[in-house]
C-alpha cells in the first residue's frame, strides 16, 4: 500500500514530507551546490546476494544388531548418510559439501587445495585436500553404475562427435577421450590414441554417424557413417594460404566447403528442398572431385589433396541429414574444462584419480546439457545403500 493511501496523512504532501524525513532525516541538500532538495519520484533497485553459510553438523545414532538367524552383523542407515563407516572413520562431508567440491574441482578446474582453503575460510567448515580426495573418490565409485549407462548411451546413440587430448597420470603421458551427443557426455582416460582405445570409448561396431576430425583412428570405423569436421578443413586451408602462399588451391576448397555449409543453412530455414539439396551435394562433390585431380606444384598443396581425397566421401554428409553437425564443436568444447584442469594440475597422480575424474566430470558435463541441477542427483547417488542409476538413459534423436 502506498504511503499516501493511509488514512494517517491527509494529503500526497504530507506523505510525501514523511518520505523525505526517512530518506534525509538531516534535512536534502544538493551535493553540488547545497540547495535544497525536491522529491520527484522513486526508483526502484534490486541488490542480488548469496546468504551467510555456516556448516551443519549431523550426529546419527546408528542401531547396530546381530541377525538371529544367520549370525551376522546388521547396522541401520539414516537416508542422510554417505557412509557406512564408523569408528576412527565416522566423521564424513554432506552431500551437499562433496556436490560442491566436485563442481569446483572437475568442472571448474579448481585444485583441491585451495578447494579445502575455500571451505574454510568461506563455509566455516574445516577440510583437508586429502579429506576431499576421499570423498570423491567415494562419489566417483557411487556414480560407477551411472556412468556405465551413460557409455552404453553414447554407444548406441545415432550421431556423436568424438575428440581426444593430451592428458597424464602419475606423470605419464597418456590420452584424454571423450564422445558426445547432444544430451551425453563420456570422458575416458587411456593410455594410446589409436582404435583400439576409440573402439573402448565407442564400441568397435558403432554403426551411428561419426562427427570427428580427420585422425585416422576413426575412420577404422567400417559400419559408421562419417561426417569429417569442415572447420578442420577450412582451417587448413588459411593456413596455407598464411603461411604457404597457396592463393589457388585452398582457397577454391574452402570456397566449395563454404557454398555447402550455405546450402546447409538454407536447407535449415526451409528456403530449398531436399530435392535441391540433393542435386546441390552432388555438385559439390563432384566440384571437389575434379579439384582434387589438380592442387598444383606446391608440396603443401598436393599433401592437402591427398588427404582432402581420403576424407571426400564424408565431408558433405550433413547435406543428407540437416540434423547432423558439419563440425566437431560439441566435442571440442567438451575438451574445454578438461584442458583448463590440465593446464592448472597437469592431470592425475594416481591411475584411481584418473577414474575419478572421467567419472566425474562426465556426470557433471552430461548434467549440465539436460539442464539439470547436481545437488538432488549426487545426494540420490551418494545416499544411496549401494551403486545405484542417478540419470536415467537418454537416446539423442538425429
Amino acid at each position: 500500500m502506498l504511503i499516501a493511501d493511509n488514512p494517517v496523512f491527509q494529503d500526497e504532501t504530507a506523505a510525501r514530507e514523511f518520505l523525505e524525513s526517512l530518506l534525509w532525516p538531516d534535512g536534502p541538500a544538493c551535493p553540488h551546490c547545497g540547495g535544497r532538495v525536491r522529491l520527484t519520484r522513486h526508483a526502484t533497485q534490486y541488490q542480488e546476494d548469496v546468504p551467510r553459510i555456516q556448516p551443519i553438523v549431523r550426529a546419527f545414532t546408528v542401531a547396530i544388531g546381530q541377525c538371529t538367524s544367520c549370525r551376522r552383523r546388521v547396522q541401520g542407515r539414516h537416508p542422510l548418510q554417505t557412509s557406512n563407516a564408523l569408528g576412527a572413520a565416522a566423521v564424513h562431508l554432506g552431500p551437499q559439501a562433496v556436490t560442491v567440491a566436485a563442481v569446483l574441482n572437475k568442472q571448474l578446474g579448481l585444485p583441491l587445495a585451495k578447494i579445502s582453503t575455500f571451505f574454510r575460510d568461506r563455509f566455516g567448515l574445516p577440510v583437508t585436500a586429502g579429506g576431499l580426495v576421499q570423498a570423491l573418490h567415494r562419489a566417483a565409485r557411487r556414480a560407477g553404475p551411472t556412468y556405465a549407462t551413460l557409455c552404453e548411451t553414447v554407444r548406441g546413440s545415432p550421431v556423436v562427435s568424438p575428440d581426444e587430448t593430451g592428458w597424464k597420470v602419475g606423470g605419464h603421458p597418456q590420452w584424454l577421450w571423450t564422445a558426445v551427443t547432444p544430451d551425453t557426455t563420456v570422458y575416458m582416460i587411456q593410455r594410446g590414441r589409436g582404435f583400439e582405445e576409440a573402439a573402448q570409448l565407442l564400441g568397435a561396431d558403432f554403426a551411428g554417424v561419426l562427427v570427428r576430425d580427420g585422425w585416422v583412428a576413426y575412420r577404422q570405423f567400417d559400419r559408421a557413417v562419417h561426417q569429417t569436421c569442415v572447420a578442420h578443413l577450412l582451417r587448413r586451408c588459411r593456413d596455407l594460404v598464411r603461411d604457404h602462399g597457396d592463393h589457388r588451391f585452398a582457397p577454391t576448397v574452402a570456397a566449395i566447403l563454404r557454398r555447402g555449409l550455405r546450402v546447409r543453412d538454407r536447407w535449415r530455414a526451409g528456403t530449398i528442398v531436399a530435392h535441391g539439396v540433393a542435386v546441390a551435394r552432388g555438385h559439390l562433390f563432384n566440384q571437389l572431385n575434379t579439384l582434387l585431380d589438380h592442387p598444383g606444384p606446391a608440396r603443401v598443396a598436393q599433401t592437402f589433396a591427398a588427404h582432402l581425397a581420403i576424407e571426400c566421401p564424408a565431408v558433405f554428409t550433413f547435406l543428407l541429414d540437416p540434423t547432423i553437425d558439419a563440425t566437431n564443436w560439441r566435442a571440442e568444447q567438451a575438451l574445454r574444462p578438461a584442458v583448463v584442469t590440465r593446464k592448472v594440475s597437469g592431470g592425475n597422480r594416481t591411475a584411481r584419480g584418473a577414474h575419478t575424474q572421467e567419472v566425474l566430470a562426465s556426470v557433471l558435463r552430461t548434467l549440465q546439457q539436460r539442464h539439470l541441477d547436481a545437488g538432488p542427483v549426487f545426494h540420490s547417488l551418494l545416499c544411496a545403500p549401494r551403486p545405484t542409476v542417478a540419470l536415467a538413459p537418454a537416446t539423442s534423436a538425429r
